[in-house]
């Protein structure tokens, strides 16, 4: 009599997991390789549940959660299922030893006779130096004087007290929304959930890879252009060059967008 499959064997695999989940969030394999730094071939290798490529299962482990983070997924039920895959979750390393030394009695200590006799020699000289210093005239010192009711000199200069430079601003919303004409200013924030984004500058050099969390916010500036993609242009908030952009993106959708210094014409 055959046995039907549980419902966790009709799961997808692992790499299926991921690979579904990437494809739903619009995103390619070089972009996932771009903000996990996973190479291209390890993560195609995942994908197709192929993990001899990722160096052994600590570094197989953590792919996974890079990856799955990544793509907008939970990374713990897929981690546990690839430890039932393969042999369950790696053994902790043993901690090491106890340092000899903590283990092993060391010798009493002979006494210093040396760094005693020079400690006496230095209080001795201390005490007669301050013998001859205070002794022999009975005269009261100026300082003994003035402390006596001597008046003191009325001509002497007053401290002059100069007023502290009030600190620099620290630099606030309005601040950033009045952009600088000559550049291009592109501020972005997530209003809700997080979107994954890409930021490169007019020479194709990556400012920013990753992602972005609710409630953060960014702000980068060129003085040519701003090339930008957003995974999850839905929740993201727009300002060029200072003004808000009413573009209104669906949640999930993928958006390559490009502002230059003349951006927004209107808006």
């Amino acid at each position: 009599m055959s046995i039907g499959n549980s419902p966790e064997d009709d799961r997808p695999s692992v790499g299926r997991a991921l690979q579904q989940a990437r494809i739903a969030a619009g995103l390619t394999v070089e972009e996932v390789s771009s903000s996990t730094r996973v190479r291209i071939p390890i993560v195609h290798a995942i994908e197709a549940d192929d993990f001899s490529r990722c160096g052994g299962d600590v570094y197989a482990r953590g792919h996974i959660r890079n990856i799955a983070r990544a793509v907008g997924i939970d990374p713990e039920p897929l981690v546990e299922r690839y430890d039932g895959d393969h042999g369950g979750r790696p053994a902790p390393t043993p901690a090491a030893p106890l340092f000899e030394a903590e283990r092993i009695r060391s010798e009493p200590r002979r006494p210093n006779w040396t760094a005693a006799m020079v400690a006496a020699i230095v209080a001795v000289i201390g005490f007669v130096g301050f013998t001859l210093f205070n002794g022999g005239d009975d005269k009261p010192s100026n300082t003994a004087q003035v402390a006596e009711g001597s008046k003191p000199d009325k001509t002497a200069a007053k401290p002059t007290t100069t007023k502290p430079a009030d600190p620099k601003p620290a630099p606030s919303e309005s601040a950033i929304a009045a952009a600088p004409r000559d550049k291009v200013t592109v501020k972005l924030g997530v209003s809700r959930d997080k979107s994954w984004i890409s930021v490169k500058d007019h020479t194709g050099r990556t400012l920013f890879d990753g992602l972005l969390l609710e409630g953060e916010s960014k702000t980068f500036q060129d003085k040519e252009r701003i090339d930008l993609v957003l995974g999850n242009a839905g929740v993201i908030e727009l300002f060029v060059n200072g003004k808000k952009l009413q573009d209104r993106f669906e949640p999930g959708q993928v958006e390559r967008l490009t502002y230059t210094k003349g951006d927004p014409e209107a808006g």
